[in-house]
């Protein structure tokens, strides 16, 4: 694990079959990012595009993904942050914060898919109603 690092980014289509080191490949047709580990061990991490997922800046020089990145299932268990295409390490979490964490994760989720009330899209991700739509949804006429 380096102190310091910074990644390249590539828009593309679909996710190459191969990843570079330090190459964050971003989909906008499939709403995902994926790069390999930050830390060097190799692993593929997939970071969806979603209201309960992570978002995607560009700024037209660089990438930046929100919130950070934790790796919890994998043996490194990294945790970073990409930042204005810098890797920015984050603390390490113990046992009950990933538990905490991923059942946030899920409740996050199941509150969404529940108040929105539509299928997911082709990435698995719902397609939010616009709030004229919901609005529109709540008015009987009688």
């Amino acid at each position: 694990m380096k102190d310091t690092a910074t990644v390249a980014y590539k828009f593309v289509e679909a996710i190459p079959k191969k990843l570079e080191e330090m190459t964050v490949y971003v989909s906008i047709e499939y709403a995902t990012a994926v790069h390999k580990c930050c830390c060097g061990c190799g692993q593929e991490v997939a970071t969806p595009f979603a209201p309960n997922d992570w978002k995607l800046t560009y700024d037209g020089v660089s990438v930046s993904l929100w919130p950070s990145i934790g790796n919890w299932s994998f043996d490194c268990q990294s945790h970073y942050w990409i930042t204005n295409n810098a890797v920015k390490w984050a603390g390490r979490w113990s046992p009950e914060q990933i538990t905490a964490g991923r059942n946030a994760d899920r409740n996050a989720k199941a509150v969404q898919f529940t108040m929105l009330k539509v299928p997911p899209n082709k990435t698995g991700n719902a397609k939010r109603e616009s709030l004229w739509s919901r609005l529109w949804n709540l008015v009987t006429f009688d």
